[in-house]
């Protein structure tokens, strides 16, 4: 059974750093892109960052703009984990974080990930 298991959510005041971690399990992801993606209440679920590997120790990372250069996505091939690194927190930033693993060529889209955590709440206080 394929399993990602998020966890570092948490409560943090505007300009915190908080991170978030993603254990995956029931299978090898190693070919596969990892994402992390956020839900606000009321609002669509969108595209946070990406992590894809080419092969060998060649790999990307994509940004939603809004975070480009606060956040820092990471990845354990031997541990199966993906991280995400989140500094000078705004409120805006408050949603639950999902992470998502799936062929998804780095896409953007929720919708072309095969696999979801259970999410972890995050929250900014201003």
């Amino acid at each position: 059974q394929v399993q990602l298991v998020e966890s570092g959510g948490g409560l943090v005041q505007a300009g915190g750093s908080l991170r978030l971690s993603c254990a995956a399990s029931g299978r090898t992801f190693s070919g596969y892109d990892m994402g992390w993606f956020r839900q606000a209440p009321g609002k669509e679920r969108e595209f946070v960052a990406v992590i894809s590997w080419t092969g060998g120790s060649v790999y990307y990372t994509h940004y939603a703009d809004s975070v480009k250069g606060r956040f820092t996505i990471s990845r354990d091939y031997a541990k199966n984990t993906v991280s995400l690194q989140m500094n000078s927190l705004k409120f805006e930033d408050t949603a639950v974080y999902y992470c998502s693993a799936g062929s998804a060529g780095g896409s953007h889209n929720p919708r072309v990930y095969d696999y979801w955590g259970q999410g972890t709440q995050v929250t900014v206080s201003s």
